[in-house]
């Protein structure tokens, strides 16, 4: 009888491992399955455009069964708690699946009742989140009859899913508005928690740049405790205020609720404490986690999933011959940042490097790094593509490697010039 390999989740992470695995294994050599509780795979980065009318809600979903190989068993059910010391899973459908190997995949969930007053009065009228497809589909309707007053981006607290998406709905907002012909009628403010417009400080003066250009007010330190929707404010725990006529905000996010039903698996906030390099979780040798359902200290992007999964699937293999694992992954990441007028600008970094300029993936380019150009929207506009024929299949994408290089990357020292 092959190994056993269960992997809750099938989402970006959970079907990349999925896929890889089952290229790497046979049938005979190992049983592969993927739990999730539905057959909707979102294309996340494309909800940041559906408010904008930039792409429809039905354009970015697909079944979650049909992206996995032939070989791969879907399980379409909750999980309902996982016995690390029995190495099973108990689904919400009464079924018990045993592994040999568990790999949590269940990304993050947001948690707007956590913030006081935020779905109250004004939720889903002036108070939205472009974090799902429902609240994706009303902002845009919201904003469609929206031309004058203030418009508030704000991010409760960290860690998030893709932490530039908020400053990129700013950008697009401006670019919309300037469109619609109502700019100068409609106020923008970014309201963050951080100290800075980002979390890395040489990509945090381009961005802080870049808002102060197109006039978005930029408000930091400011930790929300309340939403009062009706008289549209944000009071801060300092009882400080940011008045809105619209908000789009980001609620707290957490890891997936069955991890508080699964005793050691996770820490306070629901996430699964992993290894920085390995990607195998403290809570038991055969238990792995990928992506944002990780408490790694990356960004919760999907980038970074793409790189872990090339680390993770080869421990997953040396885990299972019994060899050492590799400790393989540097924390890289890189995320195109839209900023408006058909431009973005690149990042890429990792735990010990911050974003730098130069130029992507090498010396020769093509791509510049934290610099607006059209290129880089363009390409982040075919990463689509590329994530549902490429990546999710469990295909690289040549020329790009899962740990960060420096060519073509000015020093440091150079950047600071």
């Amino acid at each position: 009888m092959g190994k056993r390999i269960v992997i809750l989740g099938g989402g970006t992470g959970g079907t990349m491992t999925a896929n890889r695995l089952r290229r790497t294994f046979t049938a005979e050599e190992a049983e592969i399955a993927v739990v999730d509780r539905d057959d909707r795979h979102v294309y996340q980065p494309g909800l940041l455009f559906v408010p904008f009318g930039l792409t429809a809600a039905e354009d970015i979903v697909r079944s979650r069964r049909r992206q996995l190989r032939d070989g791969v068993d879907f399980h379409r059910t909750e999980v309902d708690r996982v016995d690390l010391g029995a190495s099973t899973v108990q689904l919400a459908n009464g079924a018990t699946l045993p592994y040999d190997v568990l790999v949590v995949a269940t990304g993050s969930r947001l948690q707007p009742e956590e913030t006081e007053g935020l779905t109250g009065p004004g939720w889903r009228e002036k108070v939205f989140t472009f974090y799902t497809l429902d609240g994706a589909a009303g902002l845009a309707e919201a904003l469609r009859g929206f031309d004058a007053g203030r418009v508030v981006v704000n991010c409760i607290d960290l860690p998030i899913k893709c932490p530039v998406a908020p400053l990129e709905f700013a950008f697009l907002a401006d670019w919309y508005f300037h469109d619609c012909g109502v700019r100068d009628d409609v106020q923008l403010t970014f309201v963050t928690p951080l100290d800075a417009a980002f979390t890395k400080p040489i990509a945090a003066e381009h961005l802080a740049g870049l808002l102060q250009r197109k006039n978005i007010e930029l408000v930091s330190d400011f930790a929300t405790g309340e939403v009062d929707g009706s008289g549209g404010r944000l009071v801060s725990y300092d009882d400080r205020e940011v008045s809105f006529d619209l908000l789009v905000t980001v609620p707290l996010h957490g890891g997936a609720e069955f991890v508080d039903r699964s005793p050691g698996l996770g820490d306070d906030l629901g996430f699964v404490p992993t290894d920085l390099h390995t990607l195998r979780s403290k809570a038991a040798p055969n238990v792995f986690a990928i992506g944002d359902a990780t408490n790694v200290p990356t960004s919760k992007a999907g980038s970074v999933t793409h790189f872990e999964a090339d680390v993770l699937t080869g421990n997953v293999r040396r885990f299972l011959a019994g060899q050492p694992l590799e400790a393989g992954f540097d924390g890289h990441a890189n995320c195109f940042v839209e900023t408006g007028f058909h431009k973005a600008l690149l990042i890429d970094f990792n735990y010990e490097v911050e974003p730098l300029p130069g130029r992507y993936p090498s010396s020769l380019g093509p791509l510049p790094l934290l610099r607006e150009s059209r290129l880089n929207h363009m390409a982040k506009l075919a990463f689509q593509s590329l994530y549902w024929h490429l990546l999710l299949p469990g295909r690289e994408i040549p020329g790009i490697s899962a740990q960060m290089q420096m060519h073509g990357k000015r020093s440091p020292a150079a950047a600071g010039a």
